[in-house]
């Protein structure tokens, strides 16, 4: 759909929306232990600087008969909530049976390469767990069982099926899972208003009556973070909502958040982002003038006017070259 922000592909009263996914726990109430199993733990030393690969000695041969973790180095960043909230990690795997790296990422501070916890419990259930309530800055020591290790990958690795890997997994950035600011007071008769699920999502309440002919952004929740200039592609969670419509023409939320910029999507989108700040959450009644005009998009019928509710969960990095 030209020129509408769409849910990122990767690797791997009219209300809209209101169902989440999420790990357990939330951000207001996070916490983990510092170390899941000692006796597991203690048998894994790893040392090193959080920027390099890490060094690690495993007194072998390790038999994890469950997961086990270990918080090597606690950071004081945003927590890791969702299954689809966006981070980015370096992750080096050895064997526990010989202690011998068997792979790693990049550790080269790119902090373009950006993924999710549900991307990698596709091929490791277990970091599941083990990411659940870590905070940006972290370095996880994991030790997984063969079933913290999906069908096959074991053997991709060299492993027996029956072998203990060892994963270090440190936790370069942490995106927000919802818009986290402050809640603003704002009055204006006849807009639309936003309800909220637990997780953050939004659901969108559109009033009867005439839509306003001008653009209208309300800031609903103030964040704190990095302000949007432009410069930078912003990740989004959003819905959008053709006024009169019961249901939503396209939302990030039933899939990771997007990564937009400001020249990609239509101006009114763009002007609700500009000047905003990471952690807020805006909403922003498009007329078709600064929409689509007088063309059909797709489910959006010609002269639309469009309501979009956005959290703004991060700045991206551009890829170093």
């Amino acid at each position: 759909m030209r020129k509408i922000p769409a849910a990122l592909a990767v690797l791997g009263l009219v209300t809209v929306g209101l169902a989440g996914c999420s790990m357990p726990g939330s951000s207001s109430d996070c916490s983990r232990p510092a170390v899941s199993d000692a006796d597991v733990m203690d048998l894994i030393d790893v040392t090193g600087d959080t920027d390099e690969q890490p060094e690690v000695d495993v007194y072998t041969p390790l038999r994890a008969h469950d997961l086990a973790y270990e918080d090597v180095v606690v950071g004081d960043g945003t927590p890791i909530t969702a299954q689809n909230q966006l981070m980015v990690v370096d992750v080096a795997l050895f064997s526990g049976t010989t202690g011998e790296p068997l792979v790693a990422t990049a550790y080269d501070g790119d902090l373009s390469s950006v993924t999710s916890p549900a991307q990698w419990t596709t091929n490791f259930p277990g970091f599941e767990d083990a990411l659940q309530c870590a905070t940006d800055g972290s370095r996880i020591a994991v030790a997984l069982s063969p079933d913290d290790m999906a069908d096959g990958v074991a053997k991709g690795f060299g492993l027996a099926d029956d072998d203990t890997a060892v994963a270090i997994i440190d936790v370069r950035k942490v995106y927000l899972p919802a818009a986290d600011g402050a809640n603003q007071f704002n009055s204006g008769f006849g807009l639309p208003s936003v309800v909220r699920a637990p997780d953050g999502r939004p659901g969108l309440i559109i009033p009867d009556g005439a839509p306003p002919t001008d653009v209208v952004v309300q800031t609903l929740k103030k964040g704190t973070g990095e302000k949007v200039t432009g410069d930078q592609p912003v990740r989004v969670h959003y819905t959008g909502v053709v006024w009169g419509e019961n249901e939503a023409f396209d939302s990030t939320w039933d899939g990771e958040p997007a990564s937009v910029t400001l020249d990609g999507v239509v101006p009114g989108f763009a002007q609700a982002l500009e000047g905003q700040t990471v952690g807020s959450q805006v909403l922003v009644v498009v007329p078709p003038d600064q929409g689509y005009g007088d063309e059909a998009q797709g489910a959006i019928p010609a002269d639309s006017t469009l309501v979009f509710v956005i959290d703004i969960l991060g700045l991206d990095v551009a890829p170093e070259e």
